[in-house]
C-alpha cells in the first residue's frame, strides 16, 4: 500500500492552444492537509477539475491510492465557494442525503450524522431549512455533509471566499477540528495566503500560466496557530512575495 493518497505525475493541460498546466508533479500523504495557492487565474480550479475527471489531462495523470483517479470508485467529497445546501431539505436531511445515495445502512447513517451534528454545533438547527440560516451556518452544513461521507480525500475550492474574517477563522477552526478527528486527506485551494498559512501542513505555490509548482513548502507552526505570531507573519510574507500577483 502506498503512503500517498494522491500522486500527480507530469500533469499537463491544454484547452486548444491555451497552455494551462505545465508538467506538474507532487504527492500528498494520507491524512495530510495541503493548501494550494497561486496567482488569480493560474489554473488552481482546473487542477481540481482534472482530479474529479470533469476534464481529462492532455498529458500525465493523477493517481488516488496508486490508481488513476475515478470519482465513481474513489471516496471523494467536495466543498465549493457557493453554499450548496439542498433548499427543501432540513439540516439533518442535508447531512443524510449523500449517505442515503450511497445506500449505507440506516444505523450507520444515524451514527455519522449525529457525530457531525455534534462536532459542528448544529444541534439547534437540526430541523431548520437552509433559507432560515446564516451563510456561515449553511456553509457549516456543507462542510459537515462532506466530512460525513468519511471521504478519503476532501477537495475544498475557496470555501470561505464570501465570508467576513471572523467567520472565516471560525470555520477554518471547524475544518481543522474535523480533519484531526476524522483523519481525512484535505486539498484546499485558496487565494487567501493568511488562510493557507493558518490551515496547511504544506503549501504548494503555483506560478502564472502555464502553471508549474514554484515551491513546495512545509508549514511547521504549532496549532492552534496565532496570526499575530512573528513566525506566522514571516511565512505569510514569504509566500506573498513568491506569488507576485502582478
Amino acid at each position: 500500500m502506498s503512503e500517498y493518497k494522491v500522486e500527480v505525475n507530469n500533469l499537463t493541460k491544454y484547452f486548444g492552444n491555451l497552455h494551462v498546466l505545465d508538467n506538474i508533479s507532487f504527492k500528498v500523504k494520507k491524512g495530510e492537509f495541503v493548501c494550494i495557492v497561486g496567482p488569480t487565474g493560474c489554473g488552481k480550479t482546473t487542477f481540481l477539475n482534472l482530479l474529479t475527471r470533469i476534464y481529462m489531462p492532455s498529458k500525465g495523470d493523477l493517481l488516488i491510492d496508486g490508481e488513476s483517479a475515478t470519482p465513481q470508485k474513489h471516496n471523494l467529497a467536495f466543498v465549493f465557494q457557493e453554499p450548496s445546501a439542498i433548499p427543501w431539505k432540513t439540516v439533518e436531511q442535508n447531512l443524510r442525503f449523500g449517505l442515503e445515495l450511497k445506500k449505507l445502512p440506516k444505523g450507520e447513517i444515524d451514527k455519522r450524522v449525529e457525530t457531525i451534528i455534534k462536532l459542528m454545533g448544529l444541534e439547534p438547527f437540526r430541523d431548520a431549512y437552509p433559507h432560515q440560516l446564516s451563510v456561515s451556518t449553511e456553509q457549516r452544513i456543507i462542510i459537515g455533509r462532506a466530512f460525513a461521507m468519511n471521504p478519503d480525500l476532501l477537495l475544498m475550492d475557496e470555501p470561505y471566499g464570501q465570508m467576513d474574517i471572523k467567520l472565516r477563522f471560525y470555520l477554518e477552526d471547524e475544518v481543522i477540528r474535523l480533519w484531526r478527528e476524522l483523519g481525512s486527506t484535505v486539498i484546499f485551494i485558496t487565494h487567501n495566503i493568511e488562510e493557507a498559512v493558518y490551515l496547511a501542513e504544506r503549501i504548494l505555490i503555483l506560478s502564472n500560466k502555464p502553471t508549474t509548482i514554484k515551491e513546495d513548502m512545509k508549514v511547521e507552526l504549532p496549532r492552534p496557530r496565532d496570526v499575530t505570531d512573528q513566525a506566522f507573519i514571516d511565512i505569510r510574507q514569504y509566500v506573498t512575495d513568491q506569488i507576485k500577483w502582478w
